[in-house]
Formats: C-alpha cells, structure tokens, sequence
C-alpha cells in the first residue's frame, strides 16, 4: 500500500507551478508598464542638464570677457563670431601735479606720458608687458594702438604719491576716461575672437550638431576691422555638437546710449536632444 508524502517533504505541483509563473509574468509586465516612463524620463532628464551645462560653460565664459572688455571694443564680422578685447583690471591715473608732495609722476595728454602714479588700489599689481588703455572713444582705436602703450616697469612710490608707479612706452595718450581712469590689458592674451564653425543647423547621422565654438586668443591686435571670421586651425575648443549659433551685437543699445550689448545664443545637439541657451551682457561704451 502507497504511503502519502509528509506534508513538509511535499513539492509544488506542476498547476501550482503554472499559476506561480503567470502571476510573477503579471507582476513583470505591470511593473515594465509602469516604471519604464519613470526610468526613460530620469534617462532624458539626465541627457538635458549635461546638454546644458555643456552649453552654460562657454556661454558664461564669453560673458565675462564681454562684461571686462574695453569699452567700444567688440566687433562682429558675422553672426558666427565676434572679437573683444577683455581687461584685467583698471584704476585712475595721477592727472595733475601734486602742490604738496615732490617727485610725482603725472600722465599728461598734451605730451608725451612715460610714467605716471596710479592714485585708486589694484587687484593686482600689474605684469610687465602688459597694456594700459584710455579713452577708447571708436572701436579701432584699441587694435590700432592710438591710445594703448605696454609696461616696461611698475614700481611703488612713496606713500604719499600714490599706490604704484607705471613706466610705460613714451605716448601720448587721449584725454582720457573721466577721472584719469585707465584699464590694463593682459599681454598673454590681448584681443579674443570667438568663433562657432560649422554650424549649419543641420546633424550627423547620429544626431549631433556638427559645429564647434573656439576661443582664439594671444594673437595680438589686428588694426584692421575683419571682415570675415578667421581661421580656427589649433584654437581651443569652448563646445562641441553646436547645431546653431548665433551673435549679436548692439553698440547703442537703451536711451542713453551709454552701454552695449551683446546676445549669445548656443543650440547644442546630441543623439536627437537639443539644448538651447541665450545669454546676454552688457558693455560700458562710455569711457
């Protein structure tokens, strides 16, 4: 006579096993229908603030050099790009003689000037070989050097007298901004263009922007006015995968007329996603 099994050695049944396996299907598909929107939307969410921080970078960067530029100093040959000629710091010029104090060095803009007294504290204690800048009334100017001459010393002069000493190559320098106000220019990088190539709103067949955003610097100054963007043969990359850009530039921009502005706006494209980012910035053109 056949014993039963005890309950505990007893095994699943092949309907238990059938019912088992189609609730855990269930339990699959709801959990697929249900939590594959949630993943795809963290996936997308993810893709789009890499896209933008890949935008916002160069975008802030370019607008820190227009916000330091000289003023009047942009010039735009084109929607793709755009040369400025960003500063590092500026302060005001001893602009007449001290009656009480001997020995001061004055800027003088009915002669030739070799050294003069800054008079306000600097950030930083300018380099040797950098430029000191006034007056910057016409967008040439600064390219042309009608009103900048390079540093051959800086020294510190008595207390009295003011907080340094700037010897500079003999020139006579415009009237100058209001207050004897000055600005320096770093020789390690003098004018920056800014130029996006190849983005002509179209994508690769993987369905990337095929542009690309360059800062040139360190080129020295170009007394002539571009009339095209130039070369971007081993400049530095600031973006890639740009499907669009687009500079613009408006030296009067507001009533008074005293500030201009420039609007940047990136488009970037990876894998069908785009990112669009405009940012703008002012520049005083009022010396």
């Amino acid at each position: 006579m056949r014993r039963d099994a005890s309950p505990g050695a007893r095994g699943f049944t092949l309907v238990e096993l059938i019912v088992t396996l189609v609730v855990f299907s269930v339990m699959a598909a709801t959990l697929v229908v249900f939590y594959q929107p949630v993943v795809a939307s963290f996936v997308a969410s993810r893709n789009r603030a890499a896209l933008v921080e890949a935008a916002d970078h160069p975008l802030r960067r370019m607008q820190r050099d227009v916000q330091a530029a000289v003023p009047n100093s942009v010039r735009t040959p084109d929607s793709q790009c755009f040369e400025v000629v960003p500063t590092s710091m500026g302060g005001r010029a001893r602009v007449g003689d001290d009656t009480v104090n001997a020995g001061a060095a004055v800027l003088d803009t009915t002669g030739l000037t070799t050294s003069f007294d800054v008079l306000s504290p600097l950030p930083a204690t300018p380099a040797v070989g950098d430029w000191v800048a006034m007056d910057n009334q016409n967008p040439n100017d600064i390219y042309s050097g009608a009103n900048r001459s390079t540093i051959s010393a800086v020294s510190t002069p008595s207390a009295a007298l003011g907080r340094h000493r700037l010897t500079v190559a003999s020139k006579q320098f415009p009237l100058g901004y209001d207050g004897g106000r000055f600005v320096v220019v770093p020789d390690n990088q003098k004018a920056v263009f800014y130029v996006c190539s190849g983005a002509d709103g179209t994508l690769d067949a993987n369905g990337h922007g095929k542009g690309t955003l360059y800062r040139l610097s360190n080129y020295g100054f170009n007394a002539t006015p571009p009339a095209a963007c130039p070369s971007t043969s081993g400049a530095p990359v600031m973006a890639t995968q740009l499907q669009s850009c687009l500079f613009q530039y408006d030296p009067n921009q507001g009533a008074t007329q005293q500030n201009g502005f420039v609007s940047m706006k990136l488009q970037i494209t990876r894998d069908n996603e785009s990112a669009t980012l405009v940012v703008g910035a002012h520049v005083s053109n009022t010396p």
